[in-house]
């Protein structure tokens, strides 16, 4: 099997994944607060994604407020002062933390998607990576069990599973 490196600006994943999600009042990002008078194991340095869950007539109300920030007021700005705004909105509307905001697998970057098709389309034994994903999860343990074994010699209670 071929592999297939990749190297990747920190800096430009972050900048794909905030701009990717960052949609007031709808999606937030946020940075951490200052956290480096606290211990060590008390420092925050993850961005969060923070998702919207009120009512309609709340969202419009954020909404307006959002809109009174002006044309860049969508734009995500790392910045304290913009932050503020955006923990303002949280402090007087209903959100939730989305902890799957910052899986590489959610992040529109092309330079990790390039990746993934490469490795997708990679062949490891009689198939690709991406059709053995489809296989594996696709929940059909009969065929996942006759494919395993006859690429893999994978035997069940010392019988090969091929019919």
């Amino acid at each position: 099997m071929q592999l297939h490196p990749v190297a990747v600006s920190g800096l430009s994943v972050a900048k794909a994944r905030d701009e990717h999600y960052h949609n007031p009042p709808d999606y937030l990002v946020l940075e951490p607060e200052d956290t480096a008078s606290r211990t060590a194991n008390l420092q925050q340095t993850n961005t969060n994604g923070y998702k919207f869950q009120g009512s309609l007539a709340e969202f419009l109300k954020a909404e307006r407020i959002v809109k009174r920030w002006g044309e860049s007021g969508r734009k995500y700005v790392p910045k304290t002062d913009y932050q503020l705004q955006l923990r303002e909105l949280i402090a007087r509307f209903p959100y939730r933390l989305d902890t799957n905001f910052a899986k590489m697998d959610r992040i529109v970057h092309p330079e990790i998607e390039e990746f993934k098709t490469r490795v997708h389309g990679s062949n490891f034994h009689g198939k690709t990576i991406g059709e053995w994903n489809r296989l594996l999860s696709s929940g059909t343990e009969e065929l996942v069990k006759e494919e395993l074994s006859r690429n893999f010699q994978i035997v069940e209670d010392g019988n090969p599973v091929v019919r």
